[in-house]
């Protein structure tokens, strides 16, 4: 049997009942479990001594295990964040599917590159987030985040603005990459932009997963605004990572039906 792993601070059942739904569709002898390391080194250290194949990582580890890989993707390596890691006979290979998410959803959507962008957060998968904006073609994108060195060398990296705080400012599209609004976090019940800018915007697009309509999603539904939410990133980027793992790319009507599975628990 083949393990694949999640590693999180706040583990949830999403990937476990996204990827073992496929396993079992597939006829895979693969299993997928969650994990919340105590020690990352360790944990990293374990992937590649117990030969496991798959290794997804979330917040907060998406840039401290870039030091414990022997390789980086291109899709990590040019955002400095790791969201998954495939380990070939004990060589450790970084990649980053969030990215590909985000870019996809950005399409999807038709999400209008003229447009304003107001993104929160400077983390890991902010990284992803406003390189995607980049890459789309966004040009009037601003990085709200406390952390001035953070959030401003995010800016600088990708030619976008940055603001310590949101201060009454809107835009046509804003997204959260914080974890405000995650479920079990101590920000679980609370907007993570206030109602004057979700009024403003056209696009509301939270990156929190868990859960999957979160307080932000809840109030730009209710606003009448095109949402995007945080569960069909999750869905883009498990996908990918999938097919990193096994080699292997389900049919649509298979990821749905994972999908479904997944959002039924």
């Amino acid at each position: 049997m083949t393990l694949c792993i999640s590693l999180s601070a706040r583990p949830s059942n999403n990937g476990t009942r996204f990827h073992n739904h496929l396993y079992e569709q597939l006829g895979l002898n693969w299993i997928y479990k969650a994990f919340a390391p105590t020690n990352l080194e360790q944990a990293i250290a374990g992937v590649r001594g117990l030969g496991i194949r798959g290794c997804a990582v979330s917040m907060p580890y998406k840039e401290d295990v870039i030091a414990l890989v022997d390789e980086m993707d291109p899709s990590a390596r040019a955002i400095d964040s790791v969201n998954t890691i495939v380990n070939t006979d004990g060589h450790l290979k970084a990649y980053n599917t969030d990215y590909t998410a985000i870019e996809q959803l950005l399409a999807t959507y038709a999400v209008p590159v003229t447009g304003s962008v107001l993104v929160q957060g400077a983390g890991g998968m902010a990284k992803a987030t406003v390189a995607a904006l980049r890459d789309a073609g966004f040009k009037d994108v601003t990085v709200i985040a406390r952390n001035e060195a953070a959030g401003r060398a995010l800016a600088d990296q990708y030619g976008f603005r940055w603001r310590a705080t949101l201060d009454g400012g809107t835009a046509d599209t804003i997204i959260n990459v914080t974890p405000i609004g995650m479920a079990g976090g101590p920000e679980a019940d609370a907007l993570s932009f206030p109602v004057e800018a979700i009024g403003a915007a056209r696009v509301v697009f939270d990156v929190v997963a868990l859960p999957a309509e979160t307080p932000l999603v809840k109030a730009g539904r209710k606003a009448g605004k095109t949402v995007i939410t945080g569960a069909e990133v999750a869905t883009i980027q498990a996908l990918e990572q999938f097919v990193l793992y096994t080699g292997v790319r389900p049919t649509d009507a298979q990821v749905r039906a994972a999908e479904e599975f997944t959002r039924a628990q």
